[in-house]
């Protein structure tokens, strides 16, 4: 099956939310990417709280801006930037209470984010959209 064929059915506005979702896509990986390799380094030393905890937070910043420049195209301002620290508040917040669960039920600690994040991932995607895009 051909993409070209299916993509060019699409109007305007179809393109640009699939563009979104592609885009947010590529910026996902890598900044989950960036706080899972901060949260293992940092598991030799610290709690997996702490370590996800720093992890999230330098994730945060690369992903606000690629976010708003990469992923949405729209300018960063406070109000977006309240907004997507709200929804990322709330994204930690479920990070947070999923690692600790997962870790409980005997998932190792290196391992316990991978399920964590198949589950805050796509939650995120539409916490971060309604604010950076209403």
């Amino acid at each position: 099956m051909q993409m070209k064929p299916i993509i060019s059915h699409l109007d305007s506005e179809k393109m640009q939310r699939l563009g979104e979702v592609v885009r947010f896509g590529i910026v996902g990986v890598v900044a989950t990417l960036l706080q899972y390799g901060i949260y293992l380094l940092m598991l030799r030393w610290v709690n997996a709280g702490i370590a996800n905890t720093v992890g999230y937070a330098l994730s945060f910043l690369f992903n606000f801006f690629a976010s708003t420049h990469f992923t949405f195209r729209v300018r960063p301002n406070a109000r977006r930037g309240a907004g997507f620290a709200l929804s990322h508040v709330i994204n930690y917040c479920l990070q947070m209470l999923l690692l600790w669960l997962f870790i409980k039920v005997g998932v190792s600690k290196p391992l316990a984010p991978i399920p964590m994040f198949a589950i805050c991932v796509p939650i995120n995607f539409l916490l971060v959209r309604f604010f950076l895009k209403r």
